[in-house]
């Protein structure tokens, strides 16, 4: 009984053990080999970017509107004081305090030439009072001396002829000096009446001025022009303003407070890319903050040129994205992550990058699982996949490593070889006709290169960048360092994202 025990024991452990063998081998094997099938229905081509969230449209809240006082020499502010980025504000709430110093010194400068102007009207109605009170007492004095020369005439029509005749004279002169007088009267005052006004409007310009630069500076205290959240605002090379930052006469917003009923996601699509994507394109976005939600949107705009973005070599072009409703949690400066479908294709075969080979004159192939070494005719990609033009039938299941002594493979489908050397033949006058086009167009404009560039790298709008296009002809470092990720990933028993999202097969 005792040994039938010991027998039966020692059976049981025996076959734990191979179990345990057993598995460990299977498990090594589908991790060493893995596999997938070649799936049809609907393939995407996508775009990905990353963007930033903002409002489709802003109250802007300005400082002081410099630029729109004539009489104000303008100059930079800068901010004193911001409320913290974020802040719920109502109509009329504090904002900021920007720093009055020079303008603080600019009004005392005005106001004591508002008290000169002031002291010079005073002393010009003072001396016009004198003056024109000299002049009537003169005139007064001249005309007694004309009533004295006329007395003198009537009383000398007795005498002789040559005091007659002097008596004359001296009447007609003082009646010519009266009349100098009066006319000097007239003049004078005209004259003192035309200072005087240009001395009152003087004044009256310089006391507009120093009003002007009072309410300037009461306008230093900026406040809400309505309900929001402060979302501080962004000068042309993308940097925040916020305190000790400086506003200027014809730049003057300090903080944005955005509608958040309709968002908008910014961003950037290199120029390779650009010419695939168009206005009105569906887009998939998600946000780094939330990244269990995602939401749709549509492209709004697409910017025709290009600029530099800083501290980067590439050129690239300002796409604009509208989300489809809203969401409350949502906010200015997010990052979103954005997969712009640029073209759907319906009913094709496609299968995964990372199964796909380059060979001699870079004819792609894949390896089955049936043991062959298949030669496949490829055409667009995405970002995780490829589609089969020719070559493989769905269902068939490839590797997606290199499998062990790849060499026993059969090579199957050479009489693909020659339509893949084709299109090689054929993509590569294109790109020569492309540069020699951009070329041309560079010697004369300096921006003209930009979009044959663009084409040139990206091999048209149905390019593959990174991989392979209409036959496989082209392999890029890119590339090849995406399979070797995803291939070390699988080997080293780590995870790959699913992109299962991306393959809608055909039931």
């Amino acid at each position: 009984m005792k040994k039938t025990l010991i027998i039966s024991g020692i059976v049981v452990a025996v076959v734990i053990i191979a179990l345990i063998v057993i598995g460990r081998v299977t498990r090594k094997s589908d991790v060493s080999n893995l596999f997938a099938q070649a799936q049809k229905g609907q393939f995407d081509i996508i775009v990905f970017t990353t963007g930033e969230l903002q409002a489709e449209n802003s109250v802007l809240i300005r400082g002081p509107e410099i630029a729109q006082q004539r009489n104000i020499r303008g100059m930079e502010i800068r901010i004193q004081d911001l409320v913290p980025e974020g802040t719920e504000v109502k109509a009329g709430d504090y904002i900021a305090t920007l720093d009055r110093t020079s303008f603080d010194n600019t009004l005392k400068d005005e106001l004591e030439r508002l008290d000169t102007y002031e002291t010079n009207l005073e002393t010009a109605i003072l001396d016009t009072a004198v003056t024109l009170t000299n002049l009537r007492d003169n005139i007064k004095n001249l005309t007694y001396n004309v009533e004295e020369a006329r007395i003198t005439l009537e009383q000398s029509k007795y005498e002789p002829p040559a005091t007659i005749r002097q008596a004359e004279i001296n009447l007609d002169k003082a009646e010519r000096a009266l009349e100098q007088a009066k006319r000097s009267y007239t003049l004078r005052v005209e004259q003192t009446k035309a200072n005087i006004l240009n001395t009152k409007r003087l004044l009256n310009e310089q006391r507009q001025k120093v009003e002007a630069l009072r309410d300037l500076l009461a306008q230093f205290i900026v406040r809400a022009p309505a309900d929001g959240m402060v979302i501080y605002y962004r000068d042309r090379m993308g940097t925040k303003r916020k305190t000790g930052s400086s506003i200027n006469p014809f730049d003057n917003v300090i903080a944005t407070l955005p509608d958040m009923s309709s968002m908008i996601s910014k961003t950037y699509v290199n120029e390779i890319d650009v010419s695939k994507v168009k206005p009105g394109q569906q887009v998939e976005i998600t946000v780094d903050a939330f990244p269990d939600k995602s939401y749709t949107g549509v492209v709004l705009s697409v910017a025709n040129i290009g600029e530099q973005l800083p501290n980067t070599d590439a050129k690239v072009f300002e796409v604009i994205i509208k989300l489809n409703g809203s969401d409350p949690i949502l906010r200015p400066a997010m990052t979103t992550g954005n997969k712009i479908i640029t073209k759907t294709l319906n009913d094709v075969i496609y299968i995964p990058l990372e199964s796909v080979y380059t060979g001699i004159d870079s004819v792609p192939f894949v390896y089955t699982k049936s043991g062959k070494k298949q030669v496949v005719l490829l055409g667009e990609s995405n970002e995780n996949d490829v589609i089969v033009e020719q070559g493989l039938e769905p269902g068939t299941e490839l590797y997606l490593n290199t499998p062990e002594k790849p060499e026993k493979f059969a090579l199957v489908g050479e009489d693909l070889i020659p339509i893949i050397k084709e299109r090689i033949k054929q993509k590569q006058e294109e790109e020569r006709r492309i540069r020699e086009e951009a070329e041309r167009a560079a010697e004369g404009r300096s921006r003209g290169g930009f979009g044959m560039r663009g084409q040139m790298q990206g091999f048209g709008e149905g390019g593959f960048p990174g991989g392979f296009n209409q036959g496989g002809a082209i392999d890029t470092a890119a590339m090849r360092r995406r399979m070797q990720e995803m291939r070390s990933m699988r080997e080293s028993g780590g995870t790959v994202r699913d992109t299962s999202a991306r393959r809608r097969p055909v039931n």
